[in-house]
């Protein structure tokens, strides 16, 4: 698995999340409700973004931005640990991973509650097997978890199709045009394809030259979870897929490299 993949997908497709769930999740609303405050995360040989909340809500900016709190890493594989900690031998607890930052004064907001709102994504994205079932009972959670989950998997596969090894090869054979991908009852999505260039961006196109359209939320949950497959939905007509053919048979492919990454 390559690290500099790896935080790309970390930074633009999990860390993304945080713009919805601020919008779905109750409790990170009221964690943002008085924050006026832009975060920028900056990382080598992967680029840069911006968290800004206002007004109760928070926006995702890929590239440099307006902030107030910057954040640097020394590596990818720093800004991987932030992400995901690595566990202490002694403690069983997850390590405190601490990037360089520009402005003391608004550090406060990065250990209270940036650290909840990760708490929070983790909640809803990576539940404890143990209570994943009961959890997924309630229709709230199991919206919210369906939504970020596709969020994360249509745009992680942008990033391992820019930056992956067996990503870009894959890539390379996708011709020029839109995918769409909807969910209904949920999401839309779209990704761009462009000299073998990937851009996933939310929201329907007019003029797809592929679709893929998922038959309600459950499907999409199963599938997206390993729980069924693309070819039991075509079956059974939950799972629609009409177009240009050859770039749905990459795509295939490339949501293989996303099970990989997010496994």
């Amino acid at each position: 698995m390559d690290n500099v993949t790896k935080a790309r997908i970390n930074l633009f497709a999990i860390l993304r999340n945080i713009e919805d769930l601020c919008e779905m999740d109750p409790v990170s609303k009221d964690l943002i409700k008085d924050v006026k405050l832009g975060v920028e995360f900056n990382v080598p040989e992967v680029g840069s973004a911006v968290l800004t909340f206002a007004d109760g809500k928070c926006k995702f900016t890929r590239g440099k931005g307006k902030s107030a709190l910057k954040l640097y890493f020394t590596s990818p594989e720093h800004f991987n640990n932030l992400i995901a900690p690595p566990i202490d031998a002694k403690t069983g607890k997850p390590k405190m991973v601490i990037p360089i930052f520009y402005n003391v004064f608004k550090a406060g907001f990065l250990l209270n509650q940036f650290t909840k709102l990760a708490e929070r994504l983790s909640y809803y994205l990576q539940p404890a097997p143990d209570k994943k079932d009961e959890l997924l009972k309630d229709p709230d959670y199991f919206y919210a978890n369906t939504v970020l989950t596709a969020y994360t998997a249509f745009y992680a596969m942008s990033e391992i199709a820019n930056s992956d090894f067996v990503g870009k090869a894959i890539a390379k054979r996708m011709p020029d045009g839109v995918i769409a991908c909807e969910v209904n009852g949920g999401p839309a999505m779209n990704i761009t394809v462009k000299n073998h260039k990937f851009v996933t961006n939310k929201g329907k196109v007019a003029e797809p030259r592929a679709t893929m359209v998922f038959g309600d939320m459950q499907f999409a949950h199963d599938l997206l979870n390993g729980k069924t497959s693309s070819f039991t939905g075509m079956g059974t007509g939950q799972f629609q897929v009409k177009g240009y053919v050859e770039m749905l048979e990459q795509m295939a492919k490339l949501l293989t490299q996303v099970s990989i990454y997010l496994a």
